[in-house]
């Protein structure tokens, strides 16, 4: 059998169990809505701040917004307080996310000053109130996400996912780095298989997967599920290459053509869902992904990050498309 299956958290069960993991800046509506396309049993939103959903910030409430094509979808939330955290899983699950996941594993400056992101690793009592709060005020499952450490003396991940097990979190999912690593390093596949060896709940592998031998790995530890976040950056079909690796089936290959053509249609859907120039300025941050071993992908990559209008855009990538 394969170890690619369905997957129950909580009360839904996806698909699959190959997820889309939540990036900044990246995995927004338009992207979420491809990577199922793409073969994905799940797709996690970009993390949003309970507070600033708190003051009633009108860009954090459209980042709450769900697509009706893109379910099962977890929105991810992060803060430092039990009230805030309470009210932003509630309108999570009022905008119609399946699941509220909890940062408690971003190791950015900036969300750590606020006390939220994998600063919570340092305080377990804290996360569990946290994560406790946000369990209690909605019906759709709840899952935590963490690192199995914040440096490389003090390995957490089994105690973590057992706090977030006895809190009543659906499922865990544990970045197989420590903080400090950020997203260099191989990660610790022995630290991830004692944290599936310590709960009941599923333990969610993630880190460093780009392929079906690392995806084979973590399941083999242990893991239920595994998260995928840069390798479906300019790829969004790594989830149904992976199943269809693991399954014994071909591959289809990626003509370079056709990986421009999906590229542009994004871009065309985040001009549309975002407005001309918000649209193309977030498109920047992934190009260099999408031509990726196209020939004189620098100096396209280059040019695009000058251009400003989706025709620019357009007969920029019609010109590369024709050059290959």
């Amino acid at each position: 059998m394969t170890p690619v299956r369905p997957l129950a958290i909580g009360r839904v069960t996806l698909a699959n169990n190959l997820i889309l993991a939540p990036m900044a800046g990246i995995t927004d509506s338009p992207f979420r809505v491809l990577c199922l396309q793409g073969g994905a049993g799940l797709v996690c939103a970009e993390m949003v701040s309970a507070h600033a959903l708190h003051f009633g910030s009108e860009k954090s409430g459209r980042m709450l917004q769900v697509n009706p094509k893109e379910h099962p979808v977890s929105m991810q939330i992060f803060g430092s307080d039990e009230a805030t955290i309470s009210q932003a899983a509630r309108q999570a699950q009022d905008a119609g996310a399946d699941i509220v996941d909890l940062n408690a594993g971003c190791p950015v400056k900036k969300i750590n000053k606020a006390g939220a992101g994998c600063v919570l690793m340092k305080d377990e009592v804290k996360l569990a109130r946290l994560l406790t709060a946000a369990v209690k005020s909605v019906q759709i499952p709840v899952t935590l996400k963490t690192r199995i450490a914040l440096n490389h003396q003090e390995f957490l991940g089994a105690r973590l996912a057992k706090l977030a097990e006895d809190c009543g979190a659906a499922a865990v999912t544990l970045h197989a780095r420590a903080a400090v690593d950020v997203h260099s390093g191989e990660p610790d596949v022995e630290a991830l298989a004692k944290a599936c060896a310590a709960v009941k709940i599923p333990v969610i592998g993630n880190g460093g997967v780009t392929s079906a031998a690392r995806v084979k790995e973590f399941l083999q530890a242990g893991c239920a599920g595994v998260m995928i976040g840069r390798g479906a950056v300019g790829n969004p079909f790594i989830f149904q290459d992976i199943i269809d690796e693991l399954s014994g089936r071909p591959v289809q290959a990626h003509i370079a053509q056709k990986r421009l053509e999906i590229y542009l249609k994004l871009i065309e859907e985040n001009v549309a869902y975002y407005g001309e120039r918000i649209g193309i300025n977030r498109s920047r941050k992934t190009a260099g992904y999408w031509i990726s071993g196209f020939p004189n992908a620098a100096a396209v990559r280059g040019e695009f990050v000058r251009l400003d209008t989706l025709h620019e855009v357009r007969e920029l990538l019609i010109k590369t498309q024709s050059a290959l």
